[in-house]
């Protein structure tokens, strides 16, 4: 058989559902197997779009998603994409065309060491040399992408390799089952916890990738800990809960990290420092520190650990809280109903445009607990991830890690791909909407009906809000919108302009009920953003 047709096998074999791509001449044999395949090809207007895609997809599945390109400009332009998934700690299996083996050793059209551009970018990368190699490469991209921390890697195939005729077949998939921690290290962790006096725990993305939230709250009740997330981690514990703090992620001093400033034992469990910066919680070095998670700590100034719980989350969580006793310290969290007396207070503020924390209430108000929220990066990414309540893991995606502009569109296709029964809405900066706009054809040619909803103020948001506490005045972050609604409607979609602030959450209720993809184009204060940062900056 061809080679491309192994490759097809190899792919089906590990359960691939999707690949998100653009083809291109060295990717046509690949492309022409699929044909007859159970895989379904997403083509892309881009190749951005399509690794964001397969970057979501891999985080909101915990299976690899596949991302397809040929070779140069089209490799290249998959690297972002690639980049945040990686640093995301989501799966993704990258592949790349490339030019005839008897022309990679001179200089060639189109032709770029592609592998090693990938290096810094992916947990492991390597091409084709030979056919017969296909099942353990594909194989090990796999294993490696979705063992702990996941992340991407990538396969480059030549066009000669792809056509050559080989045999073989792919090879079984086997799951790494993790064990649980050192029983010592686990009475290590239960005697700090039971000797302090104001613990907090600190729940990273980790806890949603081993599926451990259940685990993590059965801990913090019985052992009557408040928790606090990271940005990543959000719906852990549910907002609701009388022991969840809300989320921690800004640069600055925020209500959460008032939390923080009291605690002397900080118990991170899946918790990741791309997520959130260790010096930004433990300035002064002083927190003892419990690491409980899969993988052990990365080494920095700020995250010295008294003992490292390492092994699987769910286990060494069960273990703890088998063995230890309810913390006596009880407190009231001032702090915690400050921030939700600022959503609370949000949603009659009248106001137009309309404040962030209006947005935000009337979203809230209009979703279900399971609907899958996308955030795209910007100063919308703030006010979602510090104010916007979750009740479960996994449906409120925000790139923390890398943190690119663009990922949210695409992201909500894969979204809706991934769970089609669940409701959908991308929430985007105007800066960020345009990245990867074009990937509203590909929504509405795959039957995908979300919702974008823009947070428009006519420039860079979060860069003008960081100029401003700098510099004190702002430059270069200005620009002119489109008929956004226009836009909508020229590629299928629906499109809805908001006019004063009580039309947002009928408009809202309207487009998730349609079966269509709709855009809602809705003017926001960026003034709100330097008033938190006054506000903030009032706090001890």
């Amino acid at each position: 058989m061809k080679a491309a047709k192994l490759i097809v096998q190899c792919l089906e074999n590990e359960g691939v559902a999707y690949i998100f791509g653009v083809p291109g001449e060295e990717n046509m044999d690949l492309i022409e197997a699929l044909i007859g395949s159970s895989i379904c090809f997403v083509m892309t207007r881009h190749e951005q779009g399509a690794a964001f895609m397969a970057d979501v997809y891999g985080r909101l599945t915990g299976k690899a998603g596949v991302c397809l390109s040929t070779l140069g400009p089209g490799a290249t332009n998959l690297i972002s994409g690639v980049a945040d998934a990686n640093m995301d700690r989501a799966p993704v299996v990258a592949l790349t065309g490339q030019a005839d083996r008897d022309r990679l050793h001179k200089e060639s059209h189109q032709h770029l060491d592609i592998v090693s551009l990938f290096r810094p970018v992916t947990k492991w990368n390597t091409t084709l040399p030979i056919p017969d190699i296909i099942p353990e490469v594909f194989r090990k991209a796999f294993k490696l992408a979705q063992s702990e921390k996941p992340g991407a890697t990538h396969i480059e195939i030549p066009e000669d390799i792809a056509c050559m005729e080989t045999e073989g077949q792919p090879l079984l998939v086997q799951w790494l089952h993790p064990g649980g921690a050192a029983p010592e290290q686990i009475d290590k962790a239960r005697r700090i916890i039971a000797e302090a006096r104001h613990p907090i725990v600190l729940a990273g993305n980790g806890v949603i990738r081993g599926h451990s939230s259940e685990a993590l709250v059965r801990f913090a009740e019985k052992m009557n800990i408040p928790v606090a997330t990271t940005f990543m981690a959000k719906g852990v514990i549910p907002d609701t809960h009388p022991l969840s703090l809300g989320a921690i992620g800004l640069e600055t001093l925020d209500y959460v990290n008032c939390e923080f400033l009291e605690a002397d034992v900080v118990i991170a469990i899946g918790y990741d420092i791309v997520e959130y910066a260790p010096h930004t919680w433990n300035p002064n070095r002083d927190k003892k520190i419990v690491h409980v998670d899969l993988s052990s700590a990365e080494v920095d100034s700020s995250y010295i650990i008294k003992v490292g719980v390492v092994g699987d989350i769910t286990s060494s969580l069960e273990a703890l809280t088998d063995r230890g006793d309810a913390h006596a310290a009880t407190r009231s969290s001032r702090y915690r109903q400050m921030l939700r007396d600022e959503l609370a207070q949000s949603d009659r503020d009248t106001s137009f445009p309309l404040k962030p924390q209006r947005i935000l209430a009337d979203l809230r108000s209009s979703l279900a607990h399971d609907d899958i929220v996308i955030s795209d990066v910007g100063a919308h990414k703030v006010w979602l991830g510090r104010l916007f309540p979750c009740f479960l893991p996994n449906t409120c995606i925000i790139s923390n890690g890398f943190a690119a502009m663009g990922i949210a569109l695409p992201g909500a296709v894969a979204a809706k791909l991934a769970h089609p029964n669940r409701r959908v809405v991308a929430v985007t900066g105007d800066g960020g909407f345009l990245m990867n706009s074009q990937e509203l054809e590909t929504a509405v040619r795959m039957s995908t009906p979300f919702v974008v909803l823009v947070f428009n103020d006519g420039g860079l948001g979060l860069i003008r809000w960081k100029q401003m506490q700098q510099f004190g005045r702002s430059a270069y972050v200005e620009f002119n919108n489109m008929d956004i609604v226009k836009y909508a409607e020229s590629l299928g979609a629906k499109g809805y302009r908001i006019a004063s602030a009580e039309e947002l959450a009928p408009v809202l209720r309207t487009a998730l009920s349609a079966n269509t993809l709709s855009i809602i184009d809705c003017p926001v204060d960026a003034s709100e953003n330097l008033l938190l940062t006054q506000r903030l900056g009032t706090l001890p």
